[in-house]
């Protein structure tokens, strides 16, 4: 009884002391709503329903839409032209009934007449190749854009269709019920831009030496919109940036090339025998079993001698998918081949890279093995890759991924040779596009509106691997990659959760701010453990399903068990920037004698002040009360006696060994000069040259945003104090991050240091 009287007495004489705040009597303002950075996020996010709840996870009567595609394609070498014959089932699974449907037309972004260019604001440019110079100012523009030749129903009759710049409606001849089907044709050609020209996300690379191309074909077919139960269709322009919303379906493609092609793509290809000569398929055969090395299928010596002959025979590649949300491939007569196995869970997925000679020797030694390794790592951290195969293709200045297949940059030079940097940003590359089957090509979020679910959440996943991979490899996403964009001009600077063609800065933006964000909740807010289980759930949640914003932050926090309103508003809806530092650091010593403050709160509640003698007081020795009043009271052996005979009356002497012999006593005053509220990481060095890691929540901000106190008694003398001294919280200015204060340097010259640490 007589502990519990002590222990209670003794915090109350602690506030009597000032280390709890004073009532003050305040002037009377105006109401105000809720400002606090801690408020629930229940105007931010919609309302929760039978198709999404408010767990995060898809509701008993969630819907989603299927497409079904049957294709025959023709790849002309000689024009470089794609040829194309669909006909499209789409399912209505919807409550909805459907009068018309509405399909992406994404090659109309180059079409001559495209209104998506005229948006587009700027300069001129830096560089120009003659090409793009003749494009742009010369009277001579791409003629590129779908050619439509027909759309028709199942008998051959028209259907009416109108064209919206990247936008078609067909219109139907009855109304499509809820639970129905229907089926229609479309006959098409355009013209292949060449990718390195333009950068555009596929098309082919010429190669003047040989005379030969490599096609990289993506967006080839009209390609059914999403309709869902957050939007109704989702029939927004392709201006460039924003990429893409499809729904999951069925594919059965044909592709006619020349017959000394070499093809891969999304699905099996079911006459891959047929294609390949008895050698080569041999060698496949050995890579299917092959799980610590690549096996080069088709060599760089068959591959050379295939670029020399332009053949004028064709044959047609076979492929099946099935539950994709999109249809790509690559092919050419200068593809060099080569493949491994990797086990995944129970079962086995081929590692596949298709890459001229001049992305050797650095594609033969690294491609493979990269794509391998990755789909290991995303494997165990989300879920097992349900597909059969994953292709890494070589493409120079590109980067771009689809379902099982994806275009990646990283040549040599001519000689071979090649930098640390062209090395690292391939395998880099590899990764991240390797990694987007897992977001948004299986848990399919809409990158038209939201690029930062598929790219901030993969960059996320990137970084985990490559480290996996290589320790200290050189990934974007840490904290510290943001400091320089996060303190930047704020006129130029949107939130996350921003429409992706209308963000400023599309790599900070969507890939490494959301990135850092989720390395922050990992590393400091949440920790691995929790963290790991929200994000696998999240994954498993929402795979082969259509996830919003409000999906996710629902589920990290339904599966965490912790609120995180205040993080997702901060980092994802506003602009601001964390920035905490050390204002202050008061010491203090004990004393049996009551301070002014201890005997104004006495007064101020009618009591005296020695009824709560015997007692100890904190008091700062460099205060004025201190120096001309107390310092000759103030007897530390005394006072130590005092608390050492209560403690020797009321503990046992095992007690006493556990209790800390403390000596020095610091008020601590943070401060927030930046908007967003944000743990803090302290550091203490003290005077025997050790250190200690102190973390305060987030919420420690709740009751007063600019600054907080905290009383820190230790039995060693603190000499030191860094806040965030592991760059963990994108803090933009670390001036104040120190106690002592170092040496005062501006923004500018942190931010010249960050950028070059980069």
């Amino acid at each position: 009884m007589r502990k519990t009287l002590f222990l209670t007495l003794l915090s109350g004489i602690l506030a009597l002391s000032g280390f709890a705040q004073e009532e003050k009597p305040a002037a009377r303002e105006q109401g105000h709503y809720n400002t606090s950075k801690f408020r629930q996020l229940y105007q931010e996010l919609p309302t929760p329903n039978n198709y999404r709840t408010a767990s995060g996870a898809p509701g008993h009567e969630y819907y989603q839409q299927q497409a079904d595609y049957k294709m025959d394609i023709v790849l002309e070498d000689e024009k470089q032209r794609i040829y194309g014959e669909e006909t499209i089932t789409y399912h209505n699974n919807s409550p909805d009934d459907l009068d018309y449907l509405w399909v992406q037309l994404d090659q109309n972004i180059r079409a001559a007449d495209a209104k998506t260019q005229d948006v587009k604001e700027g300069g001129p440019g830096v560089f120009y190749s003659p090409e793009k110079f003749t494009q742009s100012f010369l009277g001579k523009p791409f003629d590129g854009g779908f050619k439509i030749d027909y759309v028709q129903n199942m008998t051959g009759g028209k259907l009416p269709y109108t064209v919206n710049g990247t936008m078609m409606r067909v219109d139907l001849p009855t109304t499509l019920k809820p639970g129905a089907n229907t089926s229609f044709k479309i006959k098409w050609w355009y013209n292949i831009p060449e990718h390195t020209v333009d950068r555009s996300r596929s098309g082919f690379e010429h190669f003047p030496k040989d005379g030969n191309n490599t096609y990289i074909i993506a967006q080839f077919f009209p390609r059914m919109a999403v309709y869902n139960d957050v939007e109704g269709w989702q029939t927004l322009q392709f201006l460039g940036t924003g990429e893409f919303a499809l729904p999951f379906g069925n594919y059965e493609v044909n592709i006619t090339t020349p017959a000394d092609h070499i093809l891969d793509g999304t699905g099996y290809v079911l006459n891959r025998k047929d294609m390949l000569t008895k050698e080569q398929w041999k060698r496949y055969e050995q890579a299917e079993n092959s799980f610590d090395k690549p096996v080069v299928i088709v060599t760089q010596a068959e591959a050379e001698e295939s670029e020399k002959s332009f053949a004028k025979k064709t044959k047609t590649w076979k492929l099946k998918a099935d539950n994709v949300r999109d249809f790509a491939f690559a092919s050419s007569r200068k593809y060099i081949l080569d493949g491994q196995a990797v086990k995944v869970g129970n079962k086995k997925v081929m590692a596949i890279s298709l890459y001229p000679k001049e992305g050797n020797p650095l594609w033969e030694e690294y491609s493979t093995r990269v794509v391998a390794h990755t789909v290991e790592s995303y494997s165990k951290r989300m879920f097992d890759y349900p597909y059969h195969k994953a292709i890494s293709v070589h493409a120079k200045q590109q980067g771009m991924e689809y379902p099982m297949i994806c275009w990646n940059f990283g040549r040599p030079n001519e000689d071979g040779t090649y930098s640390e940097r062209t090395r690292n940003g391939m395998i880099g590359v590899i990764t991240h596009e390797v990694g987007h089957n897992w977001f948004p090509m299986i848990v399919n979020s809409d990158e038209r509106q939201w690029g930062w679910m598929d790219e901030g959440l993969n960059t996320f996943a990137e970084l985990l691997a490559e480290q996996e991979f290589e320790p200290g490899f050189p990934s974007r996403g840490f904290p510290k990659d943001v400091v320089r964009y996060m303190g930047g001009d704020q006129s130029r600077i949107a939130p996350i959760m921003t429409q992706h063609d209308n963000v400023y800065s599309s790599g900070s933006n969507a890939y490494s701010k959301p990135a850092a964000g989720l390395y922050m909740l990992r590393e400091v807010i949440l920790g691995h453990e929790l963290f790991d289980k929200a994000f696998k759930t999240y994954a498993e949640r929402w795979k082969f399903k259509h996830p919003t914003p409000a999906d996710f932050f629902r589920t990290m926090e339904d599966a965490s068990g912790t609120d995180l309103d205040w993080f997702w508003r901060g980092w994802f809806f506003t602009t601001d920037y964390t920035d905490i530092g050390v204002k202050e650091v008061n010491k203090y010593v004990v004393t049996d004698q009551p301070t002014e403050r201890a005997k104004n709160m006495a007064a101020r509640y009618g009591m005296k002040v020695e009824d709560f003698l015997p007692a100890l007081f904190l008091i700062n020795p460099d205060s004025e009360e201190y120096n001309k009043e107390m310092a000759k009271d103030v007897d530390p052996m005394k006072d130590y006696k005092f608390l050492s005979d209560f403690l020797n009356e009321n503990y046992s002497a095992e007690e006493r060994q556990s209790l800390k012999n403390t000596k020095f006593f610091y008020e601590i005053v943070f401060e927030k000069p930046g908007g967003l509220v944000m743990p803090i990481l302290a550091e203490f060095t003290y005077a025997d040259g050790t250190k200690e890691q102190k973390y305060y929540p987030a919420e420690i901000w709740r009751f007063n945003d600019k600054e907080i106190k905290k009383l820190v008694a230790s039995d060693k003398e603190i000499v030191e104090i860094n806040v965030d001294p592991n760059n963990l919280t994108a803090d933009i200015d670390q001036s104040n991050n120190s106690w002592p204060k170092k040496q005062e340097e501006t923004k500018f010259d942190q931010f010249q240091k960050n950028n070059v640490s980069q």
